[in-house]
């Protein structure tokens, strides 16, 4: 049986870097990605790290052409599901391997943020509690089979940053917990503002994330990447989401040792309103 990763209260629902050649200079290698409509890997996918499923949120390339997909850090902690610090809670290592639905191989767990603080002594606490992010490499054999759009939603449309009080948001999980039932991932829903010096807000979606949703993507009303679905909330607003800010997971990773990674832009465009309509037919 899968397990699932969840987190109560508020807490983040509890991953830094495997060698990656770093090129200084020069363009990123062009991928041809697969069609959206046909792809068998692609934003929403879930992901398994040794048991510890999660829902993958966008797709990022480096300058190689090296295919990554996003989770959250704390899909790969090996201590209990209350763990919220990042800054002193266990990990597996880089090097894990990751299942990815669709892919024919395991991926390989490149960076992770829970790693990347442990290793620098991070001693921000809105960043030990709120940097959960890590990076899945997909194997090479798998690439020509993956397409960075969400699914119902598209986009993304570039890499966001912050929420405001209200703010539209939308997102994919792909829990297990729904057996199967395609039309019940696609949410959208409002932000609650953003909290903890930017680090993370919450969100309040129909419907919401929900154990093994962890890790999922979220769009703001312009289709850009803002956030990953990191903890499930019961007070203040119960059925609320914490959403970690992508932004600044990025760049922390960018100046603490993590793969030089760019946010691949869907081939489908942003279609927030057409989406939700899709959804309530």
């Amino acid at each position: 049986m899968v397990r699932r990763r969840a987190l109560l209260a508020a807490l983040p629902l509890s991953a830094l870097l495997v060698a990656v050649p770093s090129l200084t200079s020069g363009a990123r290698a062009e991928i041809t990605w697969a069609p959206a409509a046909t792809a068998a890997v692609r934003p929403g996918a879930m992901t398994d790290t040794n048991g510890g499923q999660c829902t993958a949120n966008f797709v990022f390339t480096d300058r190689a052409g090296s295919v990554y997909i996003g989770q959250a850090a704390h899909c790969a902690g090996t201590g209990a599901a209350t763990d919220a610090n990042g800054c002193d809670a266990t990990s597996r290592p880089l090097g894990t391997q990751v299942g990815v639905t669709g892919a024919s191989r395991p991926g390989t767990l490149a960076y992770s943020s829970w790693l990347a603080m442990q290793a620098a002594g991070e001693r921000n606490a809105n960043a030990c509690s709120f940097n959960d992010f890590a990076l899945v490499r997909l194997d090479p054999a798998d690439v020509a089979k993956v397409n960075p759009t969400v699914p119902i939603w598209g986009g993304p449309t570039r890499l966001g940053t912050g929420t405001r009080l209200g703010s539209q948001v939308y997102s994919y999980g792909n829990s297990s917990l729904r057996l199967g039932i395609s039309q019940l991932s696609p949410k959208t829903g409002v932000s609650l503002g953003d909290e903890a010096g930017g680090w993370t807000r919450s969100v309040y979606t129909v419907s919401p994330g929900i154990p093994g949703d962890s890790g999922s993507g979220f769009l703001n009303s312009s289709g850009e990447a803002v956030g990953v679905l990191s903890t499930l909330t019961i007070l203040p607003v119960a059925g609320s989401n914490g959403v970690s800010d992508l932004a600044k997971a990025l760049a922390y990773a960018r100046t603490h040792g993590g793969p030089d990674v760019t946010l691949a832009k869907g081939t489908e465009s942003f279609q927030g309103t057409t989406g939700i309509l899709g959804i309530l037919r």
